[in-house]
């Protein structure tokens, strides 16, 4: 039975992925100086630099994992992308106790996030994928 469901199984696990990436990137796009401000709040360097290059690895990578093309490195980058990010914006060990508990939710959301990234890029696209027609 699962063997059946395989296909359709893996294109709807890479929508849903998608579905985290691409509205974010989007947003980062559409309120671009929101963003560099929200970096620059954090203190890391370059925040412009940093924008520009989280709004393309969350737009290119969601459409690559949408399109099931170069699915493995997509999901390898978004997800290192995803861990690095976790760290920096939802490090819940240095917020006051009072606002621990959402920012921690956040951060072991983001940590299952990158576990079925590393999922994906261990076990491709499936058959329902650009990936696929180009291996047949």
């Amino acid at each position: 039975m699962f063997k059946t469901l395989q296909n359709p199984l893996s294109f709807a696990s890479r929508l849903l992925l998608a579905a985290l990436f691409l509205p974010a990137g989007i947003g980062k796009l559409t309120g671009f100086a929101g963003t560099v401000g929200y970096i620059a709040s954090v203190g890391l360097p370059l925040p412009a630099v940093g924008a520009a290059l989280a709004l393309v690895v969350e737009i290119v990578g969601s459409l690559a994992l949408i399109a099931g093309f170069g699915t493995r490195i997509a999901a390898l980058v978004l997800a290192a992308f995803t861990l690095v990010a976790s760290f920096f914006f939802h490090a819940y060990w240095a917020v006051p106790a009072d606002q621990q508990l959402v920012v921690q939710l956040l951060f072991f959301k983001n940590i299952a996030v990158v576990g079925g990234l590393l999922s994906v890029a261990a076990w491709g696209a499936g058959g329902w994928s650009l990936d696929a027609r180009r291996e047949a």
